[in-house]
C-alpha cells in the first residue's frame, strides 16, 4: 500500500505565499505523474498542476504565473509553491500520484492524500 502525506497548508492574507509538500511512502516501485488538486466550497475538485518524472508540467489557467509545481524523485515528494494567493484559491488541496507498487508492477494506480486546508483572507 501507498500513503501520501500533505503538509504546509494554513491561513494567509491575499497576496501571501504558501508552500505545500506531499511525501509518498510505502510499497513504491515507481511513481509516474504527481499532482495537486483542490476542492473549494461549492465547486468540483479541479486540477491545479501536475508534473511528470521528467519534470514536464501543466497548470490550470487560474494559477499560471502564480503557482509552481516541482518534485524530488529521490524523496518521492512533490511540492506546490503558491504565490500571490487570492481568496478564490481557498480550498482543500489534495496530493495525487500515479504509483506502481512492488506487488503491482505492470501498471500505475492513482493514490490520494487526505488533503490540507488553504485559506486566503481578503
Amino acid at each position: 500500500q501507498v500513503q501520501l502525506v500533505e503538509s504546509g497548508g494554513g491561513l494567509v492574507q491575499s497576496g501571501g505565499s504558501l508552500r505545500l509538500s506531499c511525501a509518498a511512502s510505502g510499497s513504491i516501485f515507481s511513481i509516474n505523474r504527481m499532482g495537486w488538486y483542490r476542492q473549494a466550497p461549492g465547486k468540483q475538485r479541479e486540477l491545479v498542476a501536475h508534473i511528470t518524472r521528467g519534470a514536464s508540467t501543466d497548470y490550470a489557467d487560474s494559477v499560471k504565473g502564480r503557482f509552481t509545481i516541482s518534485r524530488d524523485n529521490a524523496k518521492n515528494t512533490v511540492y506546490l509553491q503558491m504565490n500571490s494567493l487570492k481568496p478564490e484559491d481557498t480550498a482543500v488541496y489534495y496530493c495525487n500520484a500515479d504509483v506502481k507498487t512492488y506487488s503491482s508492477r505492470s501498471y500505475y494506480s492513482p493514490y490520494w492524500g487526505q488533503g490540507t486546508q488553504v485559506t486566503v483572507s481578503s
